[in-house]
């Protein structure tokens, strides 16, 4: 019997150290989470630039429309120029917003959900199908872009052709690319 005693106080001593160093790795790993602020402040920024940047070209536009209102064509470029960079914005906030939500904790205000349900990000697949669904709108609007601007037809065609081969390969991967049950 004291042999036993003897053998448990030992590994109750040399479980102690192993029991620390897994909290403190786990402690440390849950304060890491915290990381994700970095990409959440980029990205915020990178929206706010992007959204900026297109109220400038908006208002450019809109001097330059006032200036030469004719020929139309010429100025569709630039207002869809405004679209692809609102889209860009808006990607980059709803990445922001899902990197939060994922790493940091839901977004509340006064112990309530002030996202729309739209916009709540459950899982990493949340977020991924979110940011290739603006990717598919920003690559849309840029090949109307190029479709306004560009005369060469062959290379227009091999433009709108580069852009579906991506559009089909990002659907597929947002079909079934998402290694969850029941998808």
């Amino acid at each position: 019997m004291p042999d036993e005693e003897k053998t448990e106080a030992a590994e109750r001593t040399s479980r102690r150290p192993r029991r620390r160093l897994t909290e403190g790795v786990e402690r440390t790993l849950a304060v890491s989470l915290w990381l994700a602020i970095l990409p959440v402040a980029f990205l915020l920024v990178s929206a706010l630039g992007s959204f900026v940047y297109a109220v400038a070209v908006l208002f450019d536009t809109v001097r330059e429309v006032s200036g030469h209102p004719f020929p139309v064509g010429h100025h569709i470029g630039s207002v869809l120029l405004e679209f692809d960079l609102f889209l860009i914005g808006a990607t980059a906030l709803i990445s922001a917003i899902g990197f939060y939500e994922l790493f940091i904790g839901n977004i509340r205000v006064g112990g309530r959900d002030v996202l729309p349900g739209w916009l709540a990000m459950r899982d990493l697949n949340d977020l991924k199908s979110r940011v290739i669904s603006m990717i598919v709108l920003v690559l849309a609007v840029t090949f109307a872009e190029e479709a306004v601007a560009e005369p060469d037809a062959l290379h227009l065609l091999e433009f709108g052709g580069g852009i579906t081969a991506v559009i089909i390969a990002l659907t597929i991967f947002v079909r079934w690319g998402n290694h969850t049950s029941g998808g």
